[in-house]
């Protein structure tokens, strides 16, 4: 695993939710996991790879085999410290937060240097979305954002709003993974 899945992984697992601590297979399997569920008969659209729905065995998804890349990880860490900064700050309690996710995923100076750069400048919705490049890696994308925040104010709020019109993930999937996240 490269420096930013294993950031993801760490940010996703230090989250204090009954949801992420249920991440057994850990915390890009949940981000996976709730992408696919909120997405799910969202959209008439063939399943990326050009495989249709019936060729899926049965069972299946077309996300079950996912693997998350290094630049998609690379993605969904901007967005998650954009969702972060939303605010305008970050708060003792979310920076111990970040802290901790670096110190359990080993991250060395380089994967440090590149958070602190980010978070001194965050990327924008429109900047985290031009990179994306199907609507399942803009869920997954999505679904590391909000996994990031408990959206507790306007701006938070505003900020999710503004990257799902971004990436073009559609209402009903924004709300189905608020109604899993809520579970």
């Amino acid at each position: 695993m490269s420096e930013p899945q294993h950031m993801v992984d760490a940010l996703v697992r230090t989250r204090r939710s009954g949801l992420a601590a249920k991440a057994a297979l850990g915390g890009l399997a949940l981000v996976v996991g709730l992408a696919a569920k909120a997405l799910k008969d969202t959209s008439s659209r063939e399943p990326t790879g050009g495989r249709s729905a019936a060729a899926e065995p049965a069972g299946t998804t077309p996300f079950d085999h996912i693997e998350v890349g290094e630049d998609e990880a690379r993605i969904m860490l901007r967005a998650m410290v954009a969702a972060t900064l939303a605010d305008g700050l970050v708060d003792a309690g979310e920076r111990k937060r970040l802290d901790d996710a670096l110190a359990a995923a080993g991250i060395g100076v380089d994967g440090r240097r590149w958070l602190e750069a980010e978070l001194a400048d965050p990327a924008d919705a429109d900047g985290i979305a031009e990179r994306v490049t199907n609507p399942e890696q803009a869920a997954r994308i999505y679904a590391a954002a909000r996994l990031a925040i408990d959206p507790d104010t306007l701006q938070e709020r505003k900020f999710l709003k503004d990257l799902a019109e971004a990436l073009d993930v559609p209402d009903k999937a924004t709300r189905r993974l608020e109604a899993e996240l809520a579970a």
